[in-house]
């Protein structure tokens, strides 16, 4: 560490990109988790902006790097894989500032797939045991759930940390599940994964920060437990500041700062440079950001204290700006929570393509209709 701070002068600065959520618990989970960057580079100004619906955005955290004289920012995006954010919307807000600035900045890596992201999930899983002395892993079965991406290329990581847990821990069984976009979702998948017929089965988010898409996954995860009262459902803590996922961080920033030349993102199975099978049509589109509409609006959500409660899914699912019929796919609109929760309302282009397995009958149509039941639900009891 001394040997990369040697590396860094007072015109280096750090940038942590993170994706911005309006529940407050996240962004203070994000705030720790930066303090704690902080911490391993005290002599370097370390800074944090958010891609959408928090503050500071990015370019705010750019902008204060540059009053602060700073002539060179390491940018490394706080994402757990290569999608969307991390291949389009944060490096080209970067460039573009850049270009426009003259500031050099350079892209680091997403956190991935390493040894400590792995150690840092199994820490997670391996509480649950702790703190439950009867459960055997041999025993137990293992569900990742994934955020979801119409990028293949990051949902099929999210199954080899499952197998890398379940082969580290030794679980009895392991499957991956998906809380919006792709599919299985939560709810479809774990009605498959009862019938294998543990008596114990384990629910990890493997998310950075809390949100409405963790307690959408604990929601959902109730709607199965009603009706399979033999089964133990176990929830295991989602990542955070977990400190293996610290030291990842610190890994990504040494890439750069030893120029060891891995700072480069998975290329063979990327569907903007390879001809991945279902998704050809996407090979060499256009790379631009879709969130400038949404940047830096940092409005909280009123409807919890501090961990989400998912009134904001409940209260109001109508999706606003033609999401519905856009080429996002359908339901792709519950992504976005926040959208549904505040009604915000814009005029937009997205150069989204289509997501083909949009109207898979495990994805996002099944997380729309069970919305819409809960809605009609909701109405009955009110009434």
């Amino acid at each position: 560490m001394d040997n990369l701070e040697s590396k860094l002068n007072n015109q280096v600065a750090i940038l942590i990109c993170g994706h911005g959520s309006r529940n407050k618990l996240a962004i203070t989970e994000f705030q720790e988790l930066t303090k704690l960057i902080q911490k391993r580079y005290p002599n370097t100004l370390v800074e944090y902006g958010f891609l959408e619906f928090a503050k500071p955005s990015i370019v705010d955290a750019l902008e204060k790097l540059k009053d602060n004289s700073i002539k060179k920012i390491i940018a490394i995006p706080a994402m757990l894989f290569a999608a969307g954010h991390v291949k389009n919307d944060i490096p080209s807000l970067l460039m573009n500032y850049s270009s426009k600035t003259g500031i050099e900045i350079i892209y680091g890596r997403e956190l991935g797939i390493n040894n400590l992201m792995i150690s840092a999930a199994c820490e997670r899983v391996k509480n649950v045991f702790k703190q439950n002395n009867t459960l055997k892993p041999e025993e137990s079965l293992l569900v990742v759930v994934g955020r979801g991406s119409s990028d293949p290329d990051a949902n099929s990581n999210v199954s080899k940390i499952t197998r890398m847990i379940v082969e580290g821990i030794g679980l009895g069984w392991g499957e991956t599940v998906f809380s919006g976009v792709t599919f299985p979702l939560v709810e479809p998948g774990l009605k498959n994964v009862v019938r294998l017929g543990y008596k114990n089965i384990i629910i990890f988010p493997y998310f950075l920060f809390s949100g409405v898409l963790v307690t959408r996954i604990k929601r959902q995860t109730e709607l199965v437990a009603i009706n399979n009262p033999h089964i133990t459902f176990l929830h295991a803590k989602y990542l955070s500041s977990q400190s293996y996922v610290v030291d990842t961080f610190a890994e990504r920033i040494g890439e750069i700062l030893n120029d060891e030349g891995k700072n480069f993102m998975n290329c063979s199975t990327c569907k903007y440079r390879s001809n991945l099978f279902g998704f050809e049509k996407e090979v060499g589109m256009l790379q631009e950001s879709h969130h400038d509409h949404v940047e830096g609006l940092g409005i909280s959500c009123d409807l919890c204290d501090s961990e989400c409660n998912g009134a904001c899914e409940i209260q109001n699912q109508i999706p606003t700006h033609n999401q519905e019929k856009s080429n996002l796919g359908e339901g792709d609109y519950l992504e976005h929570e926040h959208v549904e929760a505040h009604q915000h309302e814009h005029n937009h282009h997205h150069h989204h393509s289509t997501y083909p397995n949009s109207k898979h009958p495990l994805g996002p149509v099944t997380l729309r209709l069970l919305n819409e039941d809960q809605i009609l639900r909701k109405s009955v009891e009110n009434n």
